[in-house]
């Protein structure tokens, strides 16, 4: 079995120039954006039809919008609204995506040298790191992470 190299990122706080080049010199072939919403005001350069362009002109890299690994809105909500906690969010993001079977999604193969996009800028309390943790159970391959 051959290991896969799978990247995480959060876009927030960070320049485009420092993103851009974290995705270019880590030999990223695909960002696959798991954040439910993708086309918002607030994400600045990393706007679906902005970061699309620049990561094919810039990096040589596709784009995938992904949603079906994003929480859902409510979660979301409750989590910002401070309804819940990390603790509960976590809990139930991982109920939601073990009945997504994320794992199906997509192949062990096509994650090597992908990195999953979200917003949070480390991955400690983000959905990103949730979702990598589960797929590292599930995958026949080895995943090797590496947070950006």
């Amino acid at each position: 079995m051959n290991d896969i190299n799978l990247f995480t990122i959060g876009f927030t706080q960070k320049t485009a120039q420092d993103f851009f080049n974290s995705i270019k010199t880590s030999g990223i072939k695909k960002v696959i954006d798991i954040r439910l919403k993708n086309a918002s005001q607030l994400s600045g350069f990393a706007k679906m039809v902005d970061l699309k362009y620049f990561l094919e002109t810039l990096c040589d890299c596709a784009y995938f919008h992904l949603p079906l690994l994003a929480p859902t809105k409510d979660l979301l909500d409750d989590y910002k609204k401070k309804k819940i906690t990390w603790e509960e969010y976590e809990k139930k993001f991982n109920n939601i995506i073990f009945k997504r079977k994320i794992e199906n999604l997509i192949a062990s193969e096509d994650l090597n040298f992908s990195c999953f996009l979200c917003s949070e800028l480390k991955p400690d309390q983000c959905h990103r790191r949730l979702v990598v943790d589960y797929l590292i159970k599930k995958m026949k391959n080895p995943l090797i992470i590496k947070h950006l």
